[in-house]
């Protein structure tokens, strides 16, 4: 499937877009330009797309139950955010402050836990320094995990029972049976080996039959993989970096894709005005609506 099929529908030249996410009791999509410090909201019935500052890196976002309320990952915390107001209030640290490390991607399970992973920034530097967590409604963290790299390629399947994770560095998805009641991660498996496929692992998401779509950073492409762990789709793109899909749209069969601009930790190749920008494609499937932070406020 080639470029031309693929629109840019938010020529933002943000300097790292990330985290697409679609809240459905709005009919708005939500984004972040991590390196920019902003949180984007566009609205794909009038085309315009609105953002506002926030006080840090806000790596990854969550609904809550509230429209207009997101939980934040920023910097090496977690915080609520209001788009009426633009006030952004802290709730919990995740991790120690100056370690070189950011919170990065995140993701609720089905029972409205959030996962969220970090990264030390600057990329180059090679460290895997990295963690993923687990925090609960009540603002228990619990790490899983440490050593990583580039914590990315969060998502869990439609009905909760398998959970993906990503290492962009290792250049690997796991996959690992989730117990949706518990939240523990167990079995863990190599799903998706990146050797031979474009680019590098980033953000992803799930359709509603269970494909497994993930950005290939660096690779002009994202990719959908069958449970099974079998590539069956490439949707080629007009940048270089994209960075996460995420389904949207009102009958949630668009297929968003955010992209890095000049804020990445590699120079840019030439010949991409769009870079930054916010994608679209009619993929020809539908996905699913993310389940809420089970916090509100």
């Amino acid at each position: 499937m080639g470029t031309q099929l693929v629109e840019c529908v938010v020529p933002a030249r943000a300097l790292l877009g990330e985290c697409p996410l679609w809240s459905d009791l709005e009919d708005r999509l939500y984004w972040v330009d991590i390196v920019g410090r902003t949180i984007h909201r566009y609205d794909p019935a009038t085309g315009v797309d609105e953002q506002r500052p926030v006080p840090g890196r806000p790596g990854s976002i969550a609904l809550t139950a509230e429209p207009g309320r997101l939980l934040v990952a920023i910097e090496h915390r977690l915080a609520f955010f209001d788009w009426a107001d633009g006030s952004c209030d802290p709730w919990i640290p995740v991790e120690p402050d100056g370690t070189g490390n950011r919170l990065n991607d995140g993701r609720c399970d089905r029972a409205g836990r959030f996962w969220v992973g970090s990264m030390f920034d600057p990329t180059t530097a090679g460290r895997s320094t990295g963690m993923l967590h687990r925090v609960s409604s009540t603002g228990d963290v619990v790490t899983v995990r440490t050593g990583i790299g580039v914590a990315n390629g969060l998502a869990f399947s439609p009905d909760g029972s398998t959970m993906y994770f990503a290492d962009t560095h290792r250049e690997t998805v796991w996959a690992y049976d989730y117990d949706v009641a518990a939240g523990e991660a167990l079995n863990e498996r190599q799903f998706l080996d990146f050797g031979g496929l474009p680019g590098q692992p980033d953000g992803a998401c799930i359709d509603e039959d269970g494909g497994y779509w993930i950005a290939c950073v660096y690779g002009w492409a994202v990719i959908r993989v069958t449970h099974n762990g079998v590539v069956d789709r490439r949707i080629d793109l007009p940048v270089e970096k994209p960075t996460m899909p995420a389904f949207g749209g009102p009958a949630m069969a668009t297929l968003y894709i955010t992209s890095i601009g000049e804020g990445g930790s590699r120079p840019l190749a030439p010949g991409q005005p769009d870079a930054g920008g916010l994608f679209a494609i009619e993929p020809g499937l539908r996905g699913l609506v993310e389940p809420r932070f089970g916090r509100s406020a």
